[in-house]
């Protein structure tokens, strides 16, 4: 398969896990992400993992309650035995990009460029986010229409706001861009299952995705076909088994298609949020809806 080497710190790698949990994106609704972890509290078992594939933040109505809800969840977890930190994972989504470009806003070429970068994650869903943290997209504009020490001063307001909240920076600056199991077979490493926020590009290699990961979600569709092999079967691509996302523009999962997986179903849009287990390999075990 063609994974990251262990040791890059951008992916989590899940070695030895005997099941898989992947979370959809929540996009800011607290309640049905705690109604979730009310029935993940009983499966959710030693030797299991469990990744939120990205967009925790969104267009719902509490974003900053539903990162709450998922530190309160993830302390829950790992005071039982046996559970380790590297146990839980979190991806980087789109709206979790648009947050940190947001906090690097002052490093924009000038106001022009800056405005356009707000106006177009406003019309991305970023202010129910900036809502949370305090302010407004309309006070975003108004700073970034301004010199690079203003807008300085607002990305400084804004951090400040994050860290005031216990928890929510060290989990929004430790997301991963990716997760994949590595099953164990009679030969060594079997290919093993991917966990995006979106997407993919399946015309790059995987080290080579960058934003692709939370943007390009027809292009996981495309890779979710499959790539034809010389003998004129068709396998995964990269070589993985079987590829999760998160989040889709239709918002119409669960749903197989391929060799991959989509569980979005709408959360914060008014739609269920879902959560599915996973085999090492790919194959699904369970899934539970809120």
């Amino acid at each position: 398969m063609t994974a990251p080497s262990p040791e890059s710190d951008r992916f989590a790698r899940l070695t030895g896990a005997r099941r898989v949990w992947a979370v959809a994106a929540v996009r800011g609704d607290r309640a049905r992400l705690a109604a979730l972890h009310g029935a993940l509290e009983r499966r959710v078992w030693l030797g299991d993992r469990l990744v939120y594939l990205g967009n925790v933040l969104g267009v719902g109505p509490d974003v900053a309650g539903a990162v709450d809800e998922l530190l309160l969840f993830r302390r829950a977890v790992l005071a039982r035995p046996g559970f380790e930190p590297q146990d839980i994972v979190v991806l980087r989504g789109a709206q979790e990009e648009m947050l940190h470009q947001l906090l690097r806003l002052h490093f924009a070429p000038g106001p022009a460029t800056a405005v356009d970068a707000v106006r177009w994650m406003a019309d991305h869903g970023i202010a129910p986010t900036l809502a949370a943290y305090g302010t407004t997209v309309a006070e975003a504009l108004r700073v970034a229409a301004q010199g690079p020490v203003e807008r300085a001063r607002w990305t400084t307001t804004l951090m400040a706001s994050i860290r005031a909240r216990p928890g929510h920076e060290p989990l929004l600056t430790s997301l991963k861009r990716a997760a994949y199991t590595v099953p164990r077979d009679l030969a060594g490493e079997a290919p093993g299952t991917l966990f995006v926020a979106a997407g993919l590009d399946p015309a790059r290699p995987f080290e080579a995705q960058g934003d692709a990961f939370w943007w390009n979600d027809s292009g996981f569709e495309r890779a979710a076909e499959g790539v034809a092999g010389d003998d004129g079967s068709w396998r995964p691509w990269g070589g993985f088994a079987r590829l999760v996302r998160g989040f889709s523009r239709r918002a119409d999962g669960p749903i197989e298609h391929g060799f991959g997986v989509t569980l979005d179903a709408g959360s914060g849009l008014g739609g269920r949020l879902v959560a599915a287990c996973f085999a090492p390999g790919g194959e699904v075990l369970e899934v539970v809806e809120a």
